[in-house]
């Protein structure tokens, strides 16, 4: 199962039930391009592959913009 919890923009916000043991984080996708964001301590790019400059800046406002919903998705999903 892969919970798509936010759809915005075009951009799909994602995580694999099988990541649990990682530190909360969300992946995004748009067409061709691929990111991964820590959600803790604080939000944070860990990569990001076929985004533009102003979709990166996008993808950064929306998991600000959600930062507090995408991590109760996770610790939902993952009863931690």
């Amino acid at each position: 199962m892969t919970p798509k919890p936010l759809l915005e923009d075009g951009f799909s916000f994602y995580f694999f039930s099988n990541e649990n043991a990682e530190p909360p984080h969300v992946h995004i996708s748009k067409g061709d391009g691929r990111a991964k964001w820590w959600l803790t301590p604080e939000p944070r790019e860990k990569y990001s592959y076929g985004f533009n400059a102003g979709q990166r800046r996008r993808i950064k406002q929306l998991i600000q913009q959600h930062h507090a919903y995408l991590l109760q998705v996770w610790k939902t999903h993952f009863n931690a």
